[in-house]
């Protein structure tokens, strides 16, 4: 029985949704904020952000795709526990890159150098833009997809707890269309046990390679964000974690999504 085998596995948590407090902490007006609850119902949605629930595993813990090189799997480290979440009809507006062909940038994703959620205080230790996509990710597997998906830009950015206690890392990808995000983030239910996203490292912000994390995937229009979280120790979480308010926590990054969904609808 492998390592991954013997991990616990965890139950999902509630989805928690998002309201207009959250979207007023995030930056957006209340002309913003109107903006896309009118969205939403033309949608037929509620505006809602589907949240990380941490997944019960991926199918066979001991599956790693065969295009992974067994180099790869030993010297990078990777989530124990992953789930993917289709894009919320929200996001329609920015459906397709060309709708939203403004390039990210650091300033753009990782303007706020501390997220708070609950008792959750995160601090950005490092950044990296990549273009390409190929080399902010590991596995060959991904990286064909990538390049399949059109990605033309990985933003990536390191959190720590000011406590020293977690470890976080978002990463946001740019691509072509929803159908290919939709897509990345679903096959990353088996794809990330050969192949995920390089940890940028900062200081004490760093994943240990034998270490306990977990992660999610979310669809929003063209854009793929992915989570990555753990603790700082690498050991799994006890009853004392909240591993949720830890996730809502480093998706803070994902409010320049919403602002690009504005731009993408301004109002009649």
């Amino acid at each position: 029985m492998g390592t991954s085998a013997r991990k616990r596995r965890r139950t999902p948590a509630k989805e928690p949704s998002w309201n207009s407090s959250r979207l007023e902490e995030w930056g957006l007006s209340r002309g913003q904020q109107r903006l896309l609850m009118v969205v939403a119902s033309v949608a037929g949605v509620l505006v809602a952000v589907v949240v990380l629930i941490f997944a019960i595993g991926s199918i066979g813990n001991d599956f790693v795709p065969e295009r992974a090189t067994t180099a790869a799997i030993a010297t990078q480290p990777r989530p124990d526990a992953y789930k993917g979440w289709v894009s919320p009809k929200l996001f329609a507006p920015i459906a397709q890159h060309k709708a939203d062909p403004t390039p990210l940038t650091l300033k753009d994703v990782f303007a706020e150098k501390v997220l708070k959620e609950g008792r959750i205080t995160l601090r950005l230790g490092a950044t990296k833009l990549d273009a390409g996509c190929s080399a902010a990710v590991w596995g060959q597997g991904l990286v064909d997809q990538l390049a399949q998906a059109g990605c033309t830009q990985a933003a990536r950015g390191v959190y720590a707890s000011a406590d020293g206690r977690y470890i976080a890392q978002y990463t946001l990808l740019n691509l072509r269309n929803t159908a290919a995000a939709d897509s990345l983030v679903q096959s990353l239910t088996a794809l990330h046990r050969g192949g995920w996203t390089r940890s940028l490292e900062s200081g004490r912000a760093h994943f240990p390679l034998s270490g306990y994390t977990e992660a999610s995937g979310h669809a929003m229009g063209h854009y793929a964000g992915l989570v990555w979280i753990g603790r700082a120790d690498g050991a799994e979480p006890g009853v004392k974690d909240d591993f949720v308010s830890l996730s809502l926590a480093v998706r803070g990054a994902e409010k320049v999504v919403f602002r690009r969904v504005v731009a993408a609808a301004p109002p009649s």
